[in-house]
């Protein structure tokens, strides 16, 4: 620490030495300095005030079904573009700042200074906007105030509306679009249907309850098939046993074979009757067989008193077998036409298996695609009438109403250069270079000024040094040095003071 303090104290020494050429130096830059601020032009600062009023009472009444924009985020982009190349530009055609500019290099100066000289700030209260403008033309900052003013109004007025008519233009060709597109869809769906009628979901009940309902059917009827087989071939083997014509002996006992035939089939039609109606087909047969055995039954009866001699006649019994041999072979027909309709038809589902459900992916892709076209178009339809209600809510009221609180005005005094302040920086400033050039010369010429600098200088060892005697006449001619030095940094130091009584004076007369 010590040593640090004793390197600081040999630069504050050596730096001493040349203080005559920091004095200079010091004097030197105050009087440009002071002389430069003293000849920077006055700016007047022009400013005017707007209050953005947003409380319309028709965003209550209006939610839901008109556009609401952004409030906040339409005065910042308003405010952004007051600043903006095109802006500036127009600002500079109305106050005629344009004919200044003789050359593209000219121009972008203009520009580029108006743009530094523009603010538009927030007060700090609610929608309270404040635009100034400095110039050393006071009725020239009034005129680009106004001018902002005047942008700044019309900019808000057609903006909204400018975007509301693009809005439209937007939704109008979307809505043609998806119109096309919905109409498409429609077209591709009715000609799938008409292509694929009888397979589409939900036409006769699901395909795999059609294919089981089939399976069961065919299997009923096959079954009822072979039961009607097995019942002629039952009956065949009775008639082979039976003799187409009996004697009349023989018919007495035929007689009574038949009404044990009788009393037989109506046991079996009371037990029919036990499980179906009468309208069944057995039951039907019964009746019939039991109605032909009564007449045979007669028939016999006429014959024997018509023939007692015992003459042959036929039998009864294989008449009837024969009968009821052509109704089973019908009945047989029948259900084989039956089976091989009910095999058609399973053969058809079958066959299919592998194409409805491909029909049913198709046509739900078709649905899919349609349903996401109309949900479109339909939300499309809506944003056009709330754009439509947009567009005459901003066409015939006022969403954002802009009031001038202040109009431009100019104060009388200056709005800058702050000068007390720049002379009190150049003064700061002489000092500093001053005592900097100083130093930098003792370091340039650096001298010896104590022992140790000297045994740090040299490396070698010091046997000794000479002390200086003072006499009267070098401390006279030292006194005079310091107070013709302290005059000279008193001098400076009173000149700033004069200097700043002079501007005070100034800015007051002015």
């Amino acid at each position: 620490m010590d040593q640090i303090f004793q390197q600081i104290l040999g630069y504050a020494k050596a730096s001493w030495r040349r203080r005559w050429w920091g004095v200079a130096v010091a004097w030197l830059v105050c009087i440009v300095g002071w002389t430069w601020v003293m000849t920077i032009p006055d700016r007047y600062e022009a400013s005017a005030r707007v209050y953005v009023d947003t409380q319309s009472l028709l965003q209550p009444l209006l939610a839901g079904l008109a556009v609401q924009p952004s409030v906040n985020q339409q005065i910042t982009m308003m405010t952004r573009q007051l600043v903006s190349r095109p802006t500036l530009e127009k600002v500079a055609r109305m106050t005629d700042l344009d004919v200044r500019a003789k050359t593209p290099e000219q121009t972008e100066a203009l520009l580029n200074g108006m743009a530094d000289r523009i603010s538009i700030a927030d007060t700090g209260r609610e929608n309270l906007y404040t635009i100034s403008y400095q110039d050393p033309n006071g009725e020239l900052a009034k005129k680009v105030v106004q001018s902002l003013l005047t942008i700044f109004v019309e900019t808000s007025l057609g903006k909204t509306r400018q975007d509301i008519s693009s809005s439209q233009r937007f939704i109008e060709d979307q809505l043609q679009q998806y119109q096309q597109k919905l109409t498409d869809a429609e077209t591709a769906l009715t000609e799938f249907k008409r292509t694929h009628i009888g397979m589409m979901p939900g036409q006769g009940g699901d395909y795999y309850a059609k294919l089981a309902e089939t399976s069961a059917l065919l299997r009923q009827a096959q079954l009822d098939q072979q039961e009607a087989v097995n019942r002629r071939n039952q009956l065949k083997r009775q008639l082979t046993d039976e003799e187409p014509e009996l004697t009349a002996a023989a018919m007495a006992s035929s007689n009574s074979e038949i009404d044990g035939r009788i009393q037989a089939l109506e046991k079996q039609m009371d037990q029919l009757r036990m499980q179906y109606t009468d309208l069944h087909p057995d039951i039907q047969s019964t009746k019939r067989l039991i109605e032909r055995l009564e007449e045979q039954k007669k028939i016999d009866l006429a014959g024997r008193k018509a023939d007692p001699a015992g003459a042959r006649i036929q039998n009864p019994v294989y008449q009837q077998l024969t009968i009821a041999i052509a109704e089973a072979d019908a009945t047989v027909s029948s259900l084989g036409a039956r089976v091989a309709e009910y095999q058609r038809r399973y053969s058809e589902l079958r066959n299919a298996s592998n194409m409805i459900p491909q029909v049913e992916q198709d046509y739900t892709q078709l649905m899919r695609d349609y349903d996401v076209y109309r949900q479109n178009y339909d939300a499309l339809l809506k944003r056009r009438e709330s754009v439509t209600m947009s567009g005459e809510v901003e066409s015939k009221t006022d969403t954002v109403d802009f009031r001038v609180i202040d109009p431009p005005f100019v104060p009388s005094q200056p709005a800058g250069p702050d000068r007390p302040l720049l002379l009190s920086l150049v003064t700061l400033g002489g000092l500093g270079a001053g005592i900097a050039v100083a130093f930098l010369l003792s370091q340039l010429r650096r001298t010896v000024t104590d022992r140790r600098a000297l045994r740090e200088l040299t490396g070698l060892p010091l046997l000794g040094a000479v002390a200086r005697v003072e006499t009267d006449e070098s401390r006279r001619h030292k006194r005079k040095g310091l107070l013709a030095y302290l005059a000279a940094l008193g001098g400076l130091i009173g000149a700033y003071g004069a200097v700043m009584i002079l501007q005070l004076v100034v800015s007051r007369a002015g």
